[in-house]
């Protein structure tokens, strides 16, 4: 495989790395391939970040034909960049792309682009801490036509932005509104898929909290509207007692890299984890005891986002004394401890990005 690079003439001046805030910045290059039916996947090559070419037919701003991914490139002290358990991205991002009738981008190719992407954007790596450097691959359907069917070509584009936190907030517990009028997914739909479609259907219920002064959304089912999905951008955990519990993926809940990273961890320090269906009013009832010792957010952006208080049918609940959890805080100081090479990985998790 070869990824061909060409470098910009026009270096972009850096941020000022300790305001970085998250997706506000973009770096030097970005990774562009080509899809033809018959041909398969061709022309690699990393170019100077510039906006896209697309026929006014493209399919993508017709049918909503696009996939996409998010992780994070971490420097550590020592010098390396590492990035984490990026198979397993691209393992989803295949996953997503066979829902939406797109060509899978091979795992290997997906290794290649992101280790060629990095290290030509190497010194865009913040160096301060929490700041990584964010990468959003994603695909698209640039065919032009105006029919509904599965197109016969496509573009796979990787881009970055160096970022701080994803939510003002930091690790300070964030407020959480139940949406129980508004449906993300349906079993048998996309909601297992990072596909734009998802996320544009869910900014009415975003907008709809903010306005009432919450962070995010807690989605229910979207069928009894009884049982817990996740929250916006997030899967969504709960300490009751000595367990964690999750929802279960069912198809219409995204199967998020941390979720599966921070169970691991939990299962290696013998706490009880359950993946099953929690109702709104088992958590109400939780809540209300006192049961509810903590709950917390998992995701590539935020890594782990205590929660402090949801409102239920219109009543705040606070969860144990508001503030972050001890389990919160220790998930969180491991897992970024691992990403950014401060702890050992036992996991084998990381993955290092020679540098040029």
């Amino acid at each position: 495989m070869n990824i061909r690079v060409e470098r910009t003439s026009r270096p972009k001046a850096k941020p000022d790395w300790n305001n970085l805030s998250f997706g506000r910045y973009y770096t030097d290059h970005m990774f562009v391939a080509d899809y033809t039916e018959g041909s398969g996947w061709h022309d690699l090559r990393v170019v100077p970040y510039a906006p896209i070419s697309l026929d006014p037919a493209a399919m993508v701003l017709h049918y909503a034909m696009e996939v996409f991914e998010g992780l994070k490139a971490y420097a550590a002290k020592d010098g390396r960049i590492l990035l984490f358990r990026p198979v397993e991205n691209a393992r989803r991002l295949n996953s997503s792309a066979t829902r939406i009738c797109m060509p899978d981008f091979p795992e290997d190719y997906f290794l290649e682009a992101l280790k060629t992407f990095v290290q030509t954007e190497q010194d865009w790596v913040p160096r301060e801490p929490d700041t990584s450097l964010y990468l959003r691959p994603f695909m698209i359907a640039d065919e032009p036509h105006l029919g509904v069917r599965v197109s016969r070509q496509f573009q796979m584009l990787i881009i970055a932005s160096p970022v701080g936190a994803y939510y003002p907030e930091g690790l300070n517990p964030v407020r959480i509104y139940l949406e129980d009028e508004y449906i993300r997914a349906v079993r048998g739909g996309t909601g297992f898929t990072k596909c734009g479609g998802n996320y544009a259907s869910s900014l009415i219920a975003q907008k709809k909290a903010e306005k009432l002064g919450f962070t995010q959304v807690l989605w229910l089912d979207g069928v009894e509207k009884k049982y817990i999905e996740e929250v916006g951008t997030m899967n969504v955990m709960f300490r009751i007692g000595d367990e964690v519990i999750t929802p279960e993926l069912g198809g219409s809940i995204l199967p998020g890299v941390t979720r599966s990273s921070v169970m691991d961890l939990l299962r290696s320090w013998d706490v009880k984890v359950s993946e099953r269906r929690i109702s709104i009013d088992e958590l109400y009832s939780a809540a209300r005891s006192g049961d509810l010792c903590e709950s917390f957010g998992t995701g590539t952006a935020a890594v782990i986002s205590p929660i402090g208080a949801f409102s239920i049918n219109g009543e705040l609940l606070r969860v144990g004394d508001g503030g972050i959890g001890q389990l919160s805080r220790k998930l969180y100081d491991t897992l970024t401890g691992i990403q950014w090479g401060h702890l050992a990985d036992p996991f084998g998790w990381t993955y290092e990005i020679p540098l040029k």
